[in-house]
């Protein structure tokens, strides 16, 4: 099975204006943003096994990615 990167863009493509807006003018949100899209790519590698890590090590990634995402929808829809 083929993983693939999802950008926050892909997954919000009704807020790409506001989400490049708050990329620029947020010093807060482009951190986060960052982090997630980092977060986002590691758990791409560790899924398709470019990356070892053991499956506590994916989980906790994946619950910290949704935690992100969800902080980041937040300030998107503020």
């Amino acid at each position: 099975m083929i993983q693939e990167h999802h950008p926050l863009v892909k997954d919000f493509p009704e807020c790409r204006d506001k989400i490049h807006a708050l990329k620029t003018s947020s010093a807060h949100f482009a951190r986060l943003e960052r982090e997630y899209e980092d977060l986002d790519k590691a758990i791409v590698r560790l899924e398709t096994g470019i990356e070892h890590g053991s499956s506590a090590e994916l989980e906790q990634k994946k619950v910290l990615r949704v935690t992100l995402k969800d902080e980041l929808y937040a300030l998107l829809k503020a």
